[in-house]
């Protein structure tokens, strides 16, 4: 099945250049672009792409504010943040508003393609060092944590708490499984029952509630 993407970036040639590397994949198929965060809201709207490429900083709505309206009206939709550097202080509060993940903008088209891919399987960009250095260095700085209630946390069995922490550390579904010496789909059973109980979209704001909620140390 063909990955739809949206490219969102106010640059034209940032936008000319992801296209022509994702068409030129057999699975991924760019279907429009915008110039704005206002544009890509209703573009969405229009196209419903798999994949939102977002930029962050653009004129009239930001990708941050971007992605929560986006997120909010459609909920299966994945946003995939670009940014210029690795530990851009609004990538975080995009991952929080529902961001699936983040590429820096000089990423290889291999690594734009399987980003892109990631993504739209479900899963977020958690594995690569610099992200779980972002998350950790961000949910240390954040002015306005999300308070992670004692509710919320009692409602997780132990073994949904561990799954969550190694979640929060940037292992997958395969990793967890064999550090907790359990089948893999067991382990895709408790992701799911945390999600829900949590009220999360996916992995990435389960790993940044783990850190809000102070499960998982900084560092």
């Amino acid at each position: 099945m063909t990955i739809r993407v949206l490219i969102v970036d106010d640059q034209i040639m940032v936008r000319e250049g992801f296209s022509v590397l994702l068409n030129a994949m057999p699975d991924i198929e760019v279907i429009g672009e915008a110039v704005n965060g206002r544009e890509a809201v209703s573009k969405v709207a229009e196209l419903a792409p798999d994949v939102v490429l977002m930029d962050i900083r653009m004129p009239e709505l930001n990708g941050i504010e971007a992605t929560r309206e986006i997120v909010a009206a459609h909920p299966g939709a994945k946003v995939l943040v670009l940014t210029t550097f690795d530990l851009d202080e609004y990538v975080y509060q995009a991952l929080r508003a529902g961001a699936s993940g983040f590429l820096l903008k000089d990423a290889s088209a291999r690594q734009l393609a399987d980003g892109v891919r990631v993504v739209a399987a479900g899963e977020a960009l958690l594995a690569p060092t610099v992200t779980r250095r972002l998350i950790t260095e961000f949910s240390k700085l954040s002015e306005t944590p999300r308070p992670a209630t004692m509710t919320q946390v009692a409602d997780l069995t132990e073994r949904e708490t561990e799954v969550l922490v190694l979640i929060a550390q940037g292992l997958s579904n395969a990793e967890i499984a064999s550090r907790l010496v359990v089948a893999e789909s067991t382990i895709k059973t408790h992701v799911s029952r945390v999600l829900v109980k949590l009220g999360l979209r996916d992995r990435t704001q389960a790993a940044v509630f783990a850190y809000e909620a102070r499960l998982v140390t900084p560092g």
